[in-house]
């Protein structure tokens, strides 16, 4: 099932930290393995953002949220611009977050497009991201991302123990 969502490039504003916390904690608290352990409180979790949105604001990465009809909060995902001298053509991308509420629904599918369009706009000829997700991997594949291969033992889930990650890249085209 698709659902009509906005995606669109955020920065420092009001309420943005706190919108893209939610997200953040409720797929935190899911089990997902994105660099936070459990309990992640609410001030961390908006810490975090505003000092990802300060980094967007540098030109260091774009952020972009996806919004439902009510206009909340509902995904997000980064491409990572600033890289090593030798790698002005590569993006990474990040943190690719759709809140529990709203899976299944074209979501992550709408954010990577979203990410990849804009990844182009900036110049990136070349996108890598990993992920710890088996369904994540399969919508990957089904974008023409090319899998690497795993990691085991990469990093941990948020309540403990150890979990692989698997490593994709994608060339985009003009």
């Amino acid at each position: 099932m698709t659902e009509a969502v906005t995606v669109r490039r955020v920065g420092p504003g009001p309420g943005v930290a706190e919108a893209l916390a939610d997200v953040l904690i409720d797929c935190v608290e899911g089990g997902a393995s994105v660099s936070f352990m459990l309990p992640l409180e609410r001030d961390r979790a908006e810490r975090f953002w505003a000092t990802v949105l300060e980094s967007a604001a540098r030109g260091e990465r774009i952020v972009l949220v996806a919004e439902d009809a009510t206009g909340a909060v509902v995904g997000t995902v980064q491409v990572l611009l600033a890289t090593p001298e030798n790698q002005p053509h590569r993006g990474e991308v990040s943190k690719m977050l759709v809140h529990r509420r709203a899976r299944r629904r074209g979501v992550a599918s709408a954010l990577m497009l979203g990410a990849e369009a804009a990844a182009r706009t900036a110049g990136k000829t070349l996108l890598v991201l990993d992920t710890s997700n088996d369904e994540a991997e399969r919508l990957y594949q089904r974008l023409g991302w090319q899998r690497v291969g795993s990691i085991p033992g990469y990093s941990l889930w948020p309540a403990g123990g150890t979990c692989a990650t698997t490593i994709f890249y994608k060339h985009l085209s003009g």
